[in-house]
């Protein structure tokens, strides 16, 4: 029997996972990753890297992709909870430049499945809070691409924090349509 429930969203291929806990009176046990789970239901990934942030409320990160090295990411938070989001770069897509948010915590477990070709960013919604992602593809800075957090044209709604606070180079991203960016299917399922 899994610990995993895999929810398909409204975009093909991205999936919030629900993950199954056992607690008693010591806290809780839980697998947060099995590969054979996942593919069997078909999200069939090599992690090769694991990540992991802390941030303070308000604190956005993204929206990330690497160009030519495209990453899957399987993400959660360990503690506090941010608003997750994925959008679809991918060439031919039917959801292109569509979005998809999920509310993850260290309370609820989810996770969030993201497969290559979608930009990737978040938002803390608690005073901090602790994230934590595998990836299928070794982070290269020189391939680093991103999307401004508030493209219009993209239309994240994203929850009310506050003050937003981003990184300097996060500042200077550019919209998805003066960016570009459309994953070839040749990236997204290469190794």
């Amino acid at each position: 029997m899994s610990n995993f429930t895999f929810n398909k969203t409204s975009i093909e291929g991205v999936y919030v996972i629900d993950v199954k806990s056992y607690g008693d009176n010591r806290g809780y046990f839980m697998e947060t990753y099995k590969k054979t789970d996942f593919d069997e239901a078909g999200l069939c990934y090599d992690f090769v890297q694991d990540n992991q942030s802390s941030s303070r409320k308000g604190v956005l990160r993204g929206l990330h992709f690497q160009k030519t090295h495209p990453q899957a990411k399987l993400v959660r938070v360990l503690s506090g909870e941010v608003f997750d989001v994925a959008v679809d770069l991918r060439k031919g897509s039917a959801t292109y430049g569509k979005w998809e948010g999920v509310l993850l915590s260290g309370e609820n477990k989810k996770q969030f499945m993201i497969p290559r070709g979608f930009a990737h960013g978040f938002v803390v919604v608690s005073d901090y809070a602790e994230f934590a992602y595998k990836c299928d593809e070794v982070y290269h800075p020189e391939d680093e691409g991103g999307i401004i957090w508030n493209d219009p044209g993209v239309g994240i709604k994203w929850p009310e924090v506050g003050e937003i606070i981003l990184s300097d180079k996060d500042t200077k991203n550019p919209t998805l349509a003066e960016c570009g960016i459309e994953f070839q299917e040749s990236a997204i399922h290469s190794l």
